[in-house]
Order: structure tokens, then sequence, then C-alpha cells
């Protein structure tokens, strides 16, 4: 029904987001963060991006639910065809109150840790 609502509203077909495989491929990537460990995992499904998944290390509460609740919309995203480009564009040096180094390399927030992610899949993917 919201669905049917909402093409309604905007005049056009929302884009399919495509289910997901029983089994894909990926990889995880720790890094460190102002809120402790983040591993982040990319997966692939057909050789491009599908679906991203971060867990913070100990850490429960709010950055957790935020995380997860932003590579929810993320995966969603991905699914329905919009670019892993996009989502660095606009995630890259988002800042949070306690920024930190990893590896010699500013780590401004979580969602910067996830950016980092995307372009070191971007820069494998272009190879």
């Amino acid at each position: 029904m919201y669905n049917q609502m909402e093409t309604e509203m905007r005049g056009a077909e929302m884009p399919e987001v495509k289910s997901r495989p029983k089994q894909l491929d990926g990889k995880t990537f720790k890094m460190a963060t102002g809120c402790g460990s983040i591993y982040i995992t990319m997966n692939f499904n057909e050789g491009k991006p599908f679906e991203v998944f971060a867990k913070l290390g100990k850490s429960g509460g709010c950055s957790a639910c935020h995380t997860e609740a932003l590579t929810r919309a993320i995966s969603i995203g991905l699914r329905a065809g919009v670019p892993l480009e996009e989502y660095y564009d606009h995630m890259k040096d988002i800042q949070c109150n306690n920024p930190t180094v990893s590896e010699g390399e500013n780590i401004k927030s979580c969602p910067d840790a996830i950016a980092k992610v995307m372009k070191q899949f971007i820069k494998e993917v272009e190879k």
C-alpha cells in the first residue's frame, strides 16, 4: 500500500530492490574509531557491491544502533542500484566528537570509517 501511494505521489516507478541470494562473497575490515573497533563487511553480487554490515566491537547503545541503521539503509540502496560512490561522497569526512587515528589515517567518525572502506572497495573494483 505504501509503495503504491509513494509511486502515485512521485509519479515515477520505484526502483526494484533485489532480494538477497543465499550466499554472497565479501570482505571484512577492522578499523579503530572513537567508539571502539568497527568491523565493516562489504558483500558483492555479480561483481557489484550489494550490502554492507558494520558491527562496533564491544559497544552497544546508540552508536551501535545508528551504525546498524545506516548500513541497512545503504544496503537497500545498493540493492536498488545506487552506486557505492554516491554513499562514499556523502559519508566521507563526517566528524563526531571523538575522532581517532588508525594506522596513520584520521578516522573522524563511524560513518567516515565506513566511507574509507567503501573507497578501498571502489579502488579494488577499478583494478
